[in-house]
């Protein structure tokens, strides 16, 4: 009796083979893993873009609804600058002098300009917003970089907090 094994062959591929198609596959992903990595920058570059956008824009209402930028809190002693007035005067509803309340009222009418609070930085994912009064154009990031907003009370210049993002 003939042993019927001996006549079939083993099939599979050989080390050769293999090692081909493991560098053929290196290659590739040499070739895709940094189109991903621009494409995650491109993407936050784009975020960026439109949060200032979106915040110019409210703040640039504000302005024409009350005459004076956001941050500029009315207060019993006098105006109040801070960063915690411009987030609440573009996050509430506020009267013509920049007091704010959650609700609105016959004389707390204008409001909320952004009604999902202050977008992030995508770049540095902060919302921190730090205000200052230059008064003059080109205000210029914080140095180390702290990310987030910086808004010139003054002029009502907004830019990215970040050196290398600060002229978008």
């Amino acid at each position: 009796m003939r042993n019927c094994t001996s006549n079939l062959r083993q099939r599979g591929f050989t080390l050769v083979e293999l090692l081909i198609v493991v560098i053929i596959l290196s290659i590739l992903a040499a070739i895709v893993v940094p189109q991903f990595a621009s494409s995650t920058t491109d993407a936050k570059n784009a975020a960026l873009d439109a949060n200032l956008s979106a915040l110019r824009s409210a703040t640039e209402l504000y302005y024409q609804q009350h005459g004076h930028y956001p941050s500029a809190k009315a207060a019993t002693v006098g105006p109040i600058n801070t960063k915690e007035a411009f987030v609440e005067q573009l996050t509430e509803y506020s009267d013509a002098n920049g007091a704010t309340a959650k609700t609105a009222t016959a004389t707390i009418k204008y409001g909320p300009y952004l009604k999902k609070g202050i977008p992030k930085e995508p770049v540095s994912d902060k919302d921190v917003v730090e205000v200052v009064f230059a008064g003059t154009l080109g205000i210029t990031a914080t140095a180390p970089n702290p990310g987030g907003w910086k808004f010139d009370n003054k002029t009502g210049q907004l830019i990215a907090n970040t050196t290398s993002l600060e002229t978008r």
